[in-house]
Parts: structure tokens; C-alpha cells; sequence
């Protein structure tokens, strides 16, 4: 409504100065070119102001819709009010350099995809475009099993089976949340992505949906493995994730116990929210079981480093044996593996055993349309469920609360 009333009252400002000019060269030629300049323009008003009347009335006609339309702007927006007084809308776009060589070429729901952000982890691979908490458009591919190392998958309309889950969602202008579809076969889909030092996948992407989708990409992607980011092949502790904050404390606990068998570490739910981190950590050290409070604070130079830290780097030689026990590690693990809650997971389950799903990632589908995806972390006092989501790629974390009329489906993603 305000950029409509804005429109039209410059419309009419703009038709009552045409109107005065016409009005100007029907008195004389001189007359006429002279109003084309503003302040000849005001003279001719204040001695022809019989001829004038009717043009000027119009222009203050226009001023009325125009000053109503910047105010209902001012109350709604006013840093786009005042984006458009600076004319900012004049100056080229700026654009920040991308992370990531993403080379893709076609459209996802009928808009060209142009992402800036790639991720692979947990063998969900997520194209992002828009820096937002919610994305412009984006596309997640959630393949069967978790990938370490090189990735190759192709998939056929016709195949069936165990297939890789796509995902696409999109966030117009007029929304809250973002629309999404999810299909599971009657695609084509090839991937060949190759491991590049330090975290990175760099490969051929080929992605084709059935017509009613409108979504065809085809090209060269780059995608982070993990949540970290490196600096001269080391981790960049200025950068905000849980696993920057992970890889602090991990090398804190190596040192401080002077043993590289640091396993299991466990960190509670956190927000990043200034530069002090505050957290309990859960560890295995050399078999044992600690629980420490460590205080985190973040410098701009040096990044997050846990305060009074001066513990001394550990001797090369002290990696060579827990190298071999990180060998046996993962088979220790898929032999214990527990059982998949999957299965039998729903709302009452749920509801009943809050506590057993805690933490977990979990996909939320409300009855109105729209979908979130979050780690859960409980139920509040009026029966709501409460999912938490990382803003972006590591910029922190938001809450979210449905109460259970509002859902019509909810999916466990982890075992």
C-alpha cells in the first residue's frame, strides 16, 4: 500500500509539471524554455498565476499521496526509507566474495539458483542461496548413508529403493517461513565430488526434477565437510560454529591432561551472543570421565581461546599412539551402534520420552504449510515443541515453538 501511494503521488506531481511546461510555451516560446529551468519556473507561477493555477493544484494534489505514502514507509521500514533517501538504490550492488568456486547453471522452482553457500555433512548436502536465517532458495539432498571421503552417486527416474531425499524450498516475499517439496525418486542425479584439503568436496553436480518442479542444475560445486574454516591449513578460531568451539576445547582438554585420548566430547546447546562462552563440557580423558566448567572468550585477533589457558603444546611424539587407537575407534563404534529410534519415532513417543530425543535433528511440518528443521530441545510447560536452528553457517542459533494442533507431521533425521 505505501509504495503504491508513493507511485501515485509522484505520478501526479510528475503529469502537473508536464501539465505547467505545456502551459509555459502556450504563453511564449521563451516562456516555455525557460521553465524547463526550477527557478524560472517559480517566476513564471508568480506572474502567470491565472495560466499556472490548475498545473500547480495538481502537483499539490500529488505531494498529499506521496507524504502519506513515506510515512505509513517510515513506521514499517524506515531503514528502506532511509536507504531511498541516501539513493542508495542508485549505487551498483556490492558483492561480497564467495567462500566457495559454485559454478551451477539452470533454475530451482522456476527462479535461476545462484547458491552462496555449500555444506556436506552428515551426508546431507545443502545448497544455499541468500544470507539470511532463512534461505531465498535452497536445495538439500539427504543421501541414505553418511560419506567419508569421495562421493559418487547416480540415479535414474527409473531406479527405486534406498534413494537419496531432495528437498527444495523457497522463501517469498509475502511469507514467514519457507515453502518446501520433498520427492524420493523419479529424478535424475549424479554426483562425483573428490576430497580437497583441508574440508572441502569439489566435484561434477547434476540434478534434474520431474517438469512439475521446474528444477534443472547442472555443474561444478565446492562444499564444506564440516563447520570449520582454515586459515594457512589451520582451523580460523575467529570464525563462530560449534565445531570451531569443539576444536578449542578438544586441544584445551589435550593439554591441560597432557594426552591426545580425548574422545566423546559433549557441549551443551549455546548461542553465540557477544564474545564469552560459559559451558559444562562432557569428555572421555584416557578412559576417565570429566566434567569440566570452561570459560571461552573471543579476541579479534587470536579468535576463541579458553581463558587462563597455559597449558604447553604436546610433543610430536605423543601422537603416535593414540594415531593407533583412532584406528580402532570406528570399529568400537558401529559395534556398539544403538538402535535406531527412527523406526518407531512419533509425536506421543515423543511426548511421553521427551528426554531420550533431546538434541536430536528433527523435520517439522506445520498444518498451515512450511517446514523447519531443527535439534530438539523440549517441551515447554504448555505442551509446545521446542526446536532449536543454526542461523546460517554458524552465526548462531534461533528457538522455535509449535504447539501440537499445529503439526502435521514430524520426522526423527538421526538414529
Amino acid at each position: 500500500m505505501d509504495a503504491l501511494l508513493i507511485i501515485g503521488g509522484l505520478l501526479l506531481m510528475l503529469a502537473g509539471l508536464v501539465w505547467l511546461v505545456m502551459r509555459a510555451f502556450a504563453t511564449s516560446l521563451l516562456w516555455g524554455w525557460g521553465s524547463l529551468i526550477p527557478p524560472i519556473t517559480l517566476i513564471y507561477m508568480v506572474r502567470h498565476w491565472a495560466r499556472a493555477r490548475g498545473a500547480v493544484t495538481l502537483i499539490g494534489l500529488g505531494v498529499i499521496p506521496l507524504v502519506v505514502g513515506l510515512t505509513l514507509l517510515a513506521s514499517k521500514d524506515a531503514e528502506r526509507l532511509a536507504a531511498i533517501i541516501r539513493l542508495d538504490w542508485l549505487k551498483p550492488e556490492v558483492q561480497t566474495p564467495a567462500e566457495l568456486a559454485i559454478d551451477l547453471g539452470g533454475e530451482l522452482n522456476g527462479q535461476p539458483f545462484r547458491p552462496q553457500q555449500g555444506e556436506l555433512i552428515d551426508g546431507v548436502l545443502v545448497l544455499r542461496e541468500g544470507l539470511d536465517f532463512f534461505a531465498l532458495r535452497e536445495l538439500s539432498i539427504r543421501l541414505p548413508q553418511p560419506v567419508d571421503g569421495a562421493v559418487r552417486v547416480d540415479v535414474l527416474p527409473q531406479d527405486s529403493g534406498n534413494l537419496p531425499e531432495v528437498e527444495l524450498s523457497w522463501l517469498l516475499p509475502e511469507q514467514d517461513l519457507p515453502e518446501a517439496r520433498r520427492l524420493s525418486r523419479g529424478y535424475t542425479l549424479h554426483l562425483d565430488l573428490q576430497p580437497q584439503a583441508p574440508n572441502r568436496l569439489v566435484g561434477d553436480f547434476h540434478l534434474v526434477l520431474p517438469p512439475r518442479f521446474k528444477t534443472s542444475l547442472s555443474g561444478r560445486v565446492e562444499l564444506y565437510r564440516d563447520r570449520l574454516r582454515y586459515v594457512d591449513d589451520q582451523v580460523d578460531t575467529r570464525y563462530d560454529s560449534r565445531d570451531t568451539v569443539a576444536h578449542v576445547v578438544q586441544d584445551y582438554l589435550q593439554r591441560r591432561f597432557a594426552t591426545r585420548d580425548v574422545r566423546e566430547l559433549k557441549l551443551p546447546q549455546f548461542t553465540f551472543k557477544g564474545d564469552t562462552l560459559e559451558l559444562q563440557v562432557d569428555a572421555q580423558v584416557a578412559g576417565r570421565s570429566e566434567s569440566l566448567p570452561i570459560r571461552l572468550h573471543k579476541r579479534p585477533e587470536q579468535g576463541w581461546a579458553v581463558e587462563g589457558d597455559r597449558f604447553p603444546v604436546l610433543p610430536a611424539v605423543a601422537a603416535r599412539q593414540p594415531a593407533q587407537q583412532a584406528e580402532v575407534a570406528p570399529v568400537e563404534e558401529r559395534l556398539s551402534r544403538p538402535v535406531d529410534r527412527r523406526q518407531r519415532f512419533s509425536l506421543a513417543r515423543l511426548q511421553r520420552n521427551p528426554e531420550q530425543y533431546r538434541n536430536l535433528s528433527m523435520r517439522l511440518s506445520r498444518a498451515h504449510g512450511g517446514t523447519v528443521e531443527g535439534r530438539f530441545v523440549g517441551i515447554d510447560n504448555d505442551g509446545s515443541i521446542r526446536l532449536s536452528q543454526q542461523m546460517g553457517s554458524g552465526g548462531g542459533q534461533a528457538s522455535f515453538s509449535f504447539k501440537p494442533e499445529e503439526i502435521s507431521r514430524l520426522e526423527l533425521l538421526e538414529p
